[in-house]
């Protein structure tokens, strides 16, 4: 069968929709990824190997109103090429995981009787999702909480949020030989996302000596794409220390990252967390406060609930409170070992299996 698949804007979309694309390619379907030409899913779709189709499209700015008339007009315009896009090739399933670019894309699917699935990731669905499911056909959740926000056409279905399945089978050993990390070493992941955490990244700037002054202490720092060059100046790391920080604007492969890392320090995106949660590895979480109401604090409070990370809001990170966390984490792997064995009940790996077994199952019912 062929599926079309869209997700856009961050990695928080993007992941869980590669993961569902991989299981669905392994299982010998195929796939075509739409996204926005020039965001960060045309890479990555690219990367891992699967057919791109872009659309030209911006999203709606609520602090500038105005905006929305121009969105909407590319929106519509959009819809266009998706029908002519699926008159040439028809799908026999979309699947839309969230970003304003799945909105064209089944928007075109409904009107065609193609069957339409979306994925919300997040506790407090996007826009976008709360607009499609009132037509799709089947709406999948990561959280029994978005239940309450939405208006589907059928009874919503909480599944989780599907990781990759390279999650599954990461290296510890692999990681730390593909980072030059001494097995014996304490690994710090700080992971703000992929468009970055400035605040967050400044919070650990200002920790570089108490950090650096712990014995075989060594860190692997996403950065973020807007952030990365200005982190690097503030640190003014050494050619020593740089050995043992390092800072990227991005990293693909964190899935070794996260195997081969003790304690990581992220926000709390449903994808990161879902990752850090299959993975298994401690975690420190620092919503980000601006996410729209809150959600990703809804999102870590499971966890942490059940002890798996522990939550610092984004205020305090600059404070004593969240340095002390950080370094009494490091230093008591007891600690880590008991919140390593928290994370299991949080794995993204069902997930996965089971919305690709919907989606294909969605597409079998249809009429031909």
């Amino acid at each position: 069968m062929y599926f079309v698949i869209s997700a856009g804007g961050t990695a928080g979309h993007i992941n869980p929709a590669l993961a569902v694309a991989d299981e669905l390619r392994s299982r010998g379907h195929r796939i075509l990824f739409v996204g926005t030409s020039d965001r960060i899913e045309s890479e990555l779709a690219r990367e891992a190997g699967f057919d791109f189709y872009g659309l030209s499209l911006t999203g709606f700015d609520r602090a500038k109103p105005w905006t929305m008339l121009t969105s909407i007009a590319k929106i519509l315009r959009a819809t266009g090429v998706c029908k002519r896009l699926f008159s040439d090739d028809r799908p026999d399933a979309v699947v839309g995981f969230g970003a304003y670019v799945s909105i064209p894309v089944c928007r075109a699917a409904f009107s065609m009787q193609i069957p339409v699935i979306v994925h919300e990731q997040n506790s407090i669905p996007g826009m976008a999702n709360t607009y499609l499911c009132r037509r799709a056909d089947v709406t999948a959740l990561t959280y029994e909480e978005s239940k309450e926000h939405l208006k589907p056409k059928h009874p919503a279905i909480v599944l989780g949020n599907p990781v990759r399945a390279q999650f599954e089978t990461a290296s510890r050993d692999a990681g730390r030989k593909a980072y030059h990390i001494p097995d014996s070493a304490t690994l710090l992941c700080v992971c703000g996302g992929s468009l970055g955490a400035r605040h967050l990244n400044q919070a650990l700037a200002a920790m570089k000596d108490t950090l650096l002054s712990i014995e075989d202490l060594y860190i692997i720092h996403s950065a973020g794409s807007r952030d990365g060059a200005p982190l690097r100046e503030t640190l003014s790391l050494s050619e020593e220390e740089a050995k043992r920080w390092q800072v990227f604007d991005y990293i693909s492969d964190m899935d070794d990252v996260l195997a081969a890392s003790d304690l990581v320090v992220s926000r709390a995106g449903a994808s990161s967390l879902a990752e850090i949660m299959t993975i298994g590895v401690p975690s420190i979480l620092v919503p980000y406060p601006y996410a729209r109401s809150d959600h990703q604090t809804i999102n870590a409070r499971a966890v942490v609930d059940a002890g798996a990370a522990e939550l610092v809001p984004d205020d305090e990170v600059e404070g004593e409170g969240f340095a002390a966390l950080v370094v009494e984490l490091i230093r008591d792997p007891e600690r880590r070992a008991t919140m390593h064995c928290a994370c299991e009940r949080f794995s993204g790996s069902n997930a996965r299996n089971a919305l690709t077994d919907i989606i294909i199952e969605t597409a079998k019912d249809q009429p031909r």
